[in-house]
């Protein structure tokens, strides 16, 4: 008798991820050169659904795919990684088109490198934004320590959010995303090593939050009623880390992007937003300064 083929790549079975996956997933962001962030990943697993695909190997995953539904209207996908040993091989593929056929009609958003942006616009999506990563030292008077002449605001009131701020929150965000995200910012204030608000007159105008990522601390997600509110909520925050920063800036964001780099970050990658059945993102890019990772819009 003979015994069977083994299956092929492209024909090993996709199965739900869980909590008891972290370290797998660790394993593949690290083997792609990312950080390890076993805390995302927890995050991202606990409020979204992901997916993946053993290693025939034996070793872990040979790849993962994530979504992040955003009430019934928007579902972002991200972390779609594939190990090192299998690329090219049709597995980052097979994820999207399992990801795809899982949401159904449901508009999908993502961000893509310059790599995997054939592979998504070969699937239909469209290019509708751009995102530009900056990182470094943050240098809260500018290089040489004195105000920037570019910051020309009335002082922006921001304080640690508060166990009461949550509707608050979710009432600020939700016009800005175009969608209710209750179920990812509860979650927020335990994933977070701080969440800042702003506010005037006892109304919230802005937030954002500070969690790490390898050596690094990132901010994000970044909700501001301007440009002002966004940078003290991110002066606010990088007061309390001595830890290098990074963030992902929407690119009509000039003032703030040029505002970082003046604070002593420097650009690295861009990646391209890119939506599929839906023609622009909803809600309100003009407070929408950065997204909370690159995972989930």
């Amino acid at each position: 008798m003979h015994s069977p083929s083994p299956l092929s790549l492209v024909e090993l079975p996709i199965r739900r991820l869980n909590r008891g996956d972290l370290v797998p997933c660790a394993d593949l962001c690290e083997d792609r050169g990312w950080p390890r962030d076993e805390h995302r990943w927890g995050l991202l697993l606990s409020a979204g659904a992901g997916y993946g695909i053993d290693a025939p190997d034996g070793k872990g995953l040979a790849g993962t795919c994530l979504t992040m539904p955003y009430g019934s209207g928007l579902t972002a996908v991200g972390m779609l990684l594939v190990a090192d040993r299998y690329g090219r091989r049709g597995l980052a593929r097979r994820l999207m088109r399992h990801v795809m056929e899982a949401v159904g009609d449901t508009p999908l958003v993502l961000y893509a490198t310059e790599q995997g942006q054939p592979l998504y616009e070969d699937l239909g999506f469209s290019p509708v934004g751009r995102a530009q990563r900056v990182g470094g030292r943050f240098e809260a008077g500018g290089p040489d320590r004195s105000p920037s002449p570019s910051v020309s605001h009335p002082s922006v009131t921001t304080r640690p959010a508060a166990a009461d701020d949550l509707r608050a929150l979710v009432r600020l965000d939700a016009p800005v995303f175009g969608a209710d995200r209750t179920h990812l910012l509860a979650r927020l204030p335990a994933f977070s090593d701080r969440l800042q608000v702003a506010e005037e007159h006892g109304e919230l105008i802005g937030y954002a939050a500070l969690w790490p990522s390898g050596q690094a601390e990132v901010v994000g997600p970044l909700i501001a009623r301007d440009t002002a509110t966004a940078q003290a909520l991110v002066t606010a925050l990088a007061a309390t880390t001595d830890r290098p920063l990074r963030t992902d800036v929407h690119a009509a964001h000039k003032e703030l992007l040029g505002w970082l780099v003046e604070r002593g970050l420097e650009p690295l990658t861009r990646t391209t937003v890119m939506t599929y059945n839906i023609t622009d993102l909803p809600g309100d890019v003009a407070r929408r300064f950065a997204p909370l990772t690159l995972a989930t819009g």
